[in-house]
């Protein structure tokens, strides 16, 4: 089976916790009827939760839940095979794992780079471990979908601390200590992951590491520009000619929480109705933004939406995938959302003076649902990847030099 098509049957597949729904998703312009939800039970899996890898590892056998993995070898369930390749890599720097866990041809999306094939996974590892060669990882959460046949899904958080020792494309280590989150949405098959969708808080990287993120961003413009090249939108697509966002229709009476979360983005996020954070959060209810700051009620995380919005005032939001975990019951969730803002910079905001410039912003947001509220989210964006775009010169006789080398996505040197 080509990778391709098994991505097409992960998508098209319904994972269901007492039903066998379609849903219509909203996008900027139309409805389009798609399987972008997808549910799973968290009783099929030992969630991590607030233990570390540590605490993990150490789950006394008659409490490991045991899934169906053929062709996965020896790991239980799919949370255990995220929690335990990863710190094999990374902690213990078993490196040639890489080989085992990622396809050939595997895809790695970062914003609008993009990377391709086993070897810049490699790379890119390598380079992360001699900036930062004692990494170490924390505050992990999984949230899954799939099975063994067709493929599994998980989307995983983690924060990463490591003290800077070795050059970075920002600059000369630092020696400084250094705190950033990433997540990563992964598509796997037998024992394979062929496709990711990585986004790390860059942004807040290069502030502890002592660097001007504006400077830092027109060099990698410079560097990067031949794999991405500014984007364009055709007036079509553009939100000043008066195309408004529709509204999107709750498929089920009652709390679904496929419905709820499609209308939180539909409302909050497409329509701006910034008043509706009263109806979907909490009023305790705690954002981990990016640059580690917390927003915390009704009001401070409607001032994060705001200033957000501001900067990309007419822009077009894209739910991409939607992956709920099914808790103690129906009214408890915890859900992953990956999600892309496209549009013009053309407000002052969170991005600084607007720039005019076409850009695209790629998230991945998880939720913890209780009672059918949103108690606590974690939002994450590549901030430097939104002003790599916006320093981005149009200019195609600019001196080649400027271009360094750079052949694929593999550029950070953190990943």
């Amino acid at each position: 089976m080509s990778e391709k098509n098994k991505e097409k049957m992960i998508d098209n597949k319904k994972t269901e916790v007492g039903h066998n729904n379609q849903i219509v998703v909203q996008t900027q312009n139309d409805y389009s009827l798609s399987h972008l939800v997808h549910y799973a039970d968290s009783k099929d899996v030992n969630m991590i939760d607030s233990k570390d890898d540590e605490g993990y590892l150490n789950i006394s056998e008659d409490q490991i839940k045991k899934q169906s993995m053929e062709g996965f070898g020896d790991y239980h369930n799919i949370v255990d095979y995220i929690v335990r390749i990863t710190r094999q890599i990374w902690k213990e720097k078993d490196i040639g794992l890489i080989y085992d866990t990622y396809s050939h041809g595997v895809q790695i999306h970062r914003g609008l780079i993009n990377s391709h094939g086993v070897n810049e996974v490699v790379s890119g590892t390598l380079q992360t471990l001699q900036s930062f060669p004692d990494r170490t990882g924390l505050g992990w959460s999984v949230i899954w979908s799939g099975n063994d046949k067709e493929g599994f899904f998980t989307s995983h958080r983690g924060k990463s601390i490591g003290t800077n020792l070795g050059d970075t494309l920002y600059g000369p280590a630092t020696g400084k200590k250094v705190v950033f989150r990433t997540s990563a949405d992964c598509l796997i098959h037998e024992n394979k992951i062929y496709e990711e969708w990585l986004v790390m808080d860059t942004h807040h990287l290069v502030l502890q590491l002592g660097y001007d993120p504006v400077e830092v961003a027109k060099r990698t413009a410079k560097q990067t520009k031949k794999l991405a090249p500014n984007m364009q939108y055709n007036i079509s697509q553009a939100a000043e000619e008066g195309i408004q966002p529709k509204e999107y229709k709750p498929k089920h009476q009652g709390f679904e929480i496929g419905d709820f979360m499609l209308t939180l983005f539909n409302k909050i996020w497409s329509r701006r109705s910034i008043n509706q954070v009263k109806n979907f959060y909490d009023e305790n209810a705690v954002v981990h933004y990016v640059c580690n700051k917390d927003m915390v009620g009704h009001s401070e995380i409607q001032g994060m939406f705001i200033k957000l919005f501001a900067s990309v005032p007419n822009a077009k939001v894209i739910v991409e995938r939607v992956t709920c975990n099914k808790r103690e019951s129906n009214k408890n969730w915890d859900v992953a959302v990956r999600w892309r803002i496209q549009g013009l910079h053309g407000g002052i905001g969170y991005f600084g003076y607007p720039s005019g410039k076409s850009i695209e912003i790629n998230g991945i947001n998880h939720y913890k649902i209780i009672n059918q509220k949103v108690q606590e989210e974690w939002m994450l964006f590549d901030g430097m990847e939104v002003l790599r775009q916006i320093y981005t010169e149009a200019d195609e006789n600019e001196d080649d030099q400027t271009n360094t080398g750079f052949d694929d996505g593999n550029f950070t040197g953190v990943s």
